[in-house]
């Protein structure tokens, strides 16, 4: 009689292969598209923390600075000068295309002409803008292409323009 081989039963064993390329597959789909996405950040020259040696009283040219105050209501208030004796406005716009914009694009134009230096934007949020209004004029200025503006605290005066205004 024939012998059979019954003695030893293979376990059936799971081909990994198709495993193994689709973990490569997904590592290098994650690694492509996280280095493809850049991160979404402007850079913002903040002033000195430290307070003794801070200098508060920053002297800027009136005929080249325009000073931007951040208003409630998605509202702007902006003037050229000092605000006891501004050479132009104070003035409400809105934010966008339609508002700032075209006014900080003539104001660059007019100063660069007049006096050959970029114009100078001082931003003031105030208590009441929201953190969405200041993303939004920082991306004014970067479309815009402004060369030099900062970001400063509102003054009490500034502070009564904006609640006569009644944006505050």
């Amino acid at each position: 009689m024939a012998e059979l081989n019954t003695g030893g039963k293979q376990t059936p064993r799971v081909d990994l292969t198709p495993m193994v390329d689709l973990a490569f597959l997904l590592i290098t789909f994650f690694m492509l598209t996280t280095s493809l996405a850049k991160p979404h950040a402007m850079d913002v020259a903040m002033p000195d923390k430290d307070k003794e040696n801070k200098d508060d009283n920053l002297e800027v040219a009136d005929n080249r600075s325009m000073t931007i105050l951040l208003g409630a209501k998605d509202k702007i208030e902006y003037y050229m000068g000092q605000l006891e004796k501004p050479l132009d406005g104070p003035t409400v716009v809105d934010y966008g295309k339609n508002g700032i914009r075209p006014v900080l694009l003539k104001k660059m134009k007019d100063v660069q002409a007049a006096t050959g230096k970029p114009l100078i934007v001082i931003i003031r949020p105030s208590d009441n803008s929201n953190y969405r209004n200041l993303v939004d004029i920082l991306d004014e200025m970067k479309i815009v292409n402004a060369q030099q503006y900062m970001i400063g605290d509102i003054s009490t005066p500034e502070v009564e323009l904006l609640k006569r205004e009644g944006i505050y």
